[in-house]
């Protein structure tokens, strides 16, 4: 168990031994199925523990000039790279750092495609598709949407793919299971196998939470095997982002405030949900607190006194830096520690500095209970993002 009280508060903290079990779980499927698997960097982009990754995967995704140059430079490989739109500023720095590029329409690839085919270094691209089909229920995530700017459907390609066009990128995934992905496979099968001969690789894209407690990885294994069989001339990849480090690590915080307002009482921390949860706010979900109930939103409303049922209010200005509700064992105190679990995807990718709040650190507890402190934010790092 963590010893909360080494730890600097705010602070990410990510568990090395947590980390290794996904990393093995991922490698494992991996080899099994025969595919690749990458990570990518839009869920967790911490160079730092990058060397670990390094002893069980080879690539990893990126979908900006930035993260391209990180894959090349840190994770000490060229990267595949999608983003919805390139551009001549940024397209240079694309063929220099990457492996595979992905466009996402026809026009793209016929803008970009003459500069990738002339670079110094081998380049495969493709196309991202759109199957029309995903299960995610939250628009916000859902790639598949009606009106999404996001892929080329099969009714836009023509019978023979223009030259250079080696694979076909799909991302309808949100945390998903196998079985999603089953469903999925018919529906791009259906409307896209007629090309795969025309092609070298086919990406699953992300979203495939194979490090879940209650994910099949039996059955992902088995589906991927079948595709293989049924196309043994494509390289199949997946480029999950979340599976690699969930319930890997949390966010410890302090209570630095208690309120009330009309019977409902607000423990003011020192993170924000806005500034280094966003998630929360935007999925939406309610994470969990170590040591308290996770209880209905609106449960803090009808609550007494004396059943210690909290929100939990971020120390930023926006009215909406808060959820609720969770119920402890005790009443909360000034200074007291507040851990929130599995904080380390979609968190530190997504912080930003709203009101120059002062960011979590980042830290690493390695194998050996040793905290290695990546990094402590300072004023001018507020400062130097401002200028």
């Amino acid at each position: 168990m963590m010893d909360v009280t080494r730890i600097p508060s705010p602070c990410y903290v990510m568990e090395e031994k947590l980390l290794r079990k996904n990393l093995s779980l991922i490698k494992q499927v991996a080899d099994q199925a025969g595919v690749e698997i990458i990570l990518a960097f839009k869920a967790f982009a911490m160079w730092k523990s990058f060397p670990i990754f390094r002893e069980y995967i080879r690539f990893t995704t990126a979908s900006s000039e930035y993260e391209a140059r990180l894959a090349y430079e840190e994770f000490g490989s060229r990267a595949h790279a999608y983003s919805p739109a390139y551009t001549e500023q940024n397209f240079s720095s694309f063929l220099k750092y990457c492996s595979h590029i992905t466009f996402n329409s026809l026009s793209q690839f016929e803008r970009f495609y003459p500069m990738a085919a002339a670079a110094s270094e081998p380049i495969s691209c493709g196309l991202r598709v759109n199957p029309e089909y995903s299960e995610v229920e939250v628009e916000l995530y859902n790639p598949c949407a009606p009106g999404t700017r996001f892929g080329v459907m099969a009714d836009q390609l023509p019978d023979v793919l223009p030259k250079g066009i080696e694979g076909f990128h799909c991302h309808c995934h949100c945390e998903s299971s196998s079985y999603e992905l089953e469903r999925t496979l018919q529906h791009i099968e259906e409307k896209f196998s007629r090309w795969f001969p025309q092609l070298k690789w086919l990406n699953l894209g992300g979203g495939h939470l194979m490090t879940r407690k209650d994910y099949d990885t039996e059955h992902l294994i088995g589906l991927l095997k079948g595709l293989k069989q049924r196309y043994p001339h494509l390289q199949i990849i997946l480029e999950p982002g979340s599976a690699f480090t969930w319930q890997t690590g949390p966010l410890v915080a302090s209570v630095v405030d208690i309120v009330e307002n009309r019977g409902i009482r607000t423990a003011i921390l020192d993170v924000s949900f806005t500034c280094h949860m966003p998630d929360c706010l935007e999925m939406p979900y309610q994470p969990a607190v170590r040591g308290a109930e996770t209880l209905p939103a609106d449960a803090v409303k009808t609550a007494s006194p004396g059943d210690h049922i909290y929100r939990l209010g971020g120390n930023s200005c926006l009215s909406g830096d808060y959820m609720g509700s969770w119920k402890f064992d005790h009443e909360l105190q000034i200074g007291e520690r507040i851990i929130f679990e599995d904080m380390i995807h979609y968190t530190m990718v997504k912080t930003n500095m709203f009101n120059g709040i002062h960011h979590p650190s980042v830290a690493l507890l390695h194998e050996d209970g040793e905290l290695e402190i990546y990094r402590n934010f300072r004023y001018e790092d507020y400062r130097d993002r401002m200028c």
